[in-house]
């Protein structure tokens, strides 16, 4: 078994060494695709688009977005997944031959286990829903036509061109295996999948948002203290990370496990607060939320007011208020989006359309 993962782990570092050599100029390039296919992209970027174009998919977005990820934190601490920037330099597989030089890169030193790929299975679960929902909406309740095929078959020739990309990336900058990204890439399709089946998420309660961030806070932490209880150290990968990562500044705590927990989790109590609050139903729901440059306005605004609050960032000194601060920020962000900004805009609106009368 040992053998086994030994030579697949070989496998992934010649990849990553191929990569780097051959497609040295397309750095940049790779760096950037990691830092697009982050996924707090979904939740400032895509969730406010799509819920404001068609609400249903705003929230299924962030539902898979975030069970999704919290999936691939259980799965992390289950399958104990190495690295490549720090199993090249920590394995005695190389003993009796050279050992192969691995670049490493800001975004590299990630600090939680590898498999599977968060990036990866993030990124193929978001896309997946805006794919489907894209074709859902084009073909309506008509015959697909012979336009409407090729859109299908060019949106999913353009997801197949992303999650390969987004692959590609994780694989050269040394964070992830090539078993770890495909893995990731299924796990989040899967997701997705599952999730366009389930109806409930649509007409959650307050109190069923409250109680479902409770059981998946709970049974994380459980699981956590349980295996800690049996003498099993899952965060056995920050000692990893700070004593192979090249440079000690580009090992940060917003990369950790439970950083990652207490992100999504807020995230989605604020959806939760968001559309059960009588601002959305005053704006959203109310006689502005079909007229399209509310719509419009309420992205713009929502996308400029997320781009400046994002660069608010949680002192990182004591990790416990590095973590109640980010669940605070991350709730923060679907509430002002779906609620809060759309409240005040119809407010705005609706005192001008008054003047106007």
């Amino acid at each position: 078994m040992e053998e086994g993962m030994n030579a697949l782990h070989d496998f992934g570092i010649q990849s990553t060494r191929y990569l780097q050599v051959n497609y040295r100029d397309s750095q940049d390039w790779f760096i950037l695709v990691s830092q697009v296919a982050d996924l707090r992209n979904a939740f400032f970027v895509l969730f406010p688009i799509w819920f404001h174009i068609q609400e249903t998919v705003g929230i299924r977005l962030l539902w898979v977005a975030v069970v999704g990820d919290w999936l691939n934190l259980v799965f992390k601490w289950i399958l104990f997944g190495q690295r490549p920037y720090w199993w090249v330099l920590d394995t005695d597989y190389y003993s009796n031959t050279s050992r192969p030089l691995i670049r490493q890169f800001p975004l590299t030193c990630e600090t939680g286990p590898g498999s599977p790929s968060g990036h990866a299975m993030g990124t193929a679960g978001v896309y997946y829903v805006m794919v489907t929902s894209a074709l859902f909406i084009f073909r309506g309740k008509k015959k697909p036509t012979y336009g409407f095929r090729c859109l299908r078959v060019g949106l999913w020739l353009g997801y197949g061109a992303v999650q390969l990309t987004v692959c590609l990336s994780r694989i050269y900058l040394a964070a992830h295996f090539p078993h770890q990204v495909v893995a990731g890439v299924l796990s989040g399709i899967a997701v997705a999948e599952t999730f366009s089946h389930i109806q409930g998420i649509y007409h959650a309660s307050l109190k069923k948002y409250f109680l479902i961030t409770c059981f998946l806070l709970g049974f994380a932490l459980g699981f956590y203290l349980l295996l800690k209880g049996l003498g099993v150290d899952l965060l056995w990968t920050l000692e990893k990370a700070k004593r192979w990562c090249e440079r000690p500044e580009w090992v940060h705590i917003d990369t950790t496990p439970f950083a990652s927990l207490f992100k999504n989790l807020g995230t989605l109590l604020g959806l939760g607060l968001a559309v059960n609050s009588s601002m959305y139903r005053d704006s959203c729901k109310g006689r502005l939320g079909k007229w399209l440059p509310f719509r419009l306005c309420s992205i713009v605004a929502s996308l400029v007011f997320l781009h400046l609050f994002d660069s608010l960032k949680p002192p990182s000194q004591r990790e416990l208020i590095f973590y109640a601060l980010s669940f605070c920020k991350s709730a923060a962000v679907p509430f002002a989006s779906a609620s809060l900004i759309p409240y005040c805009l119809a407010q705005v609106l609706g005192q001008t359309h008054k003047k106007s009368l």
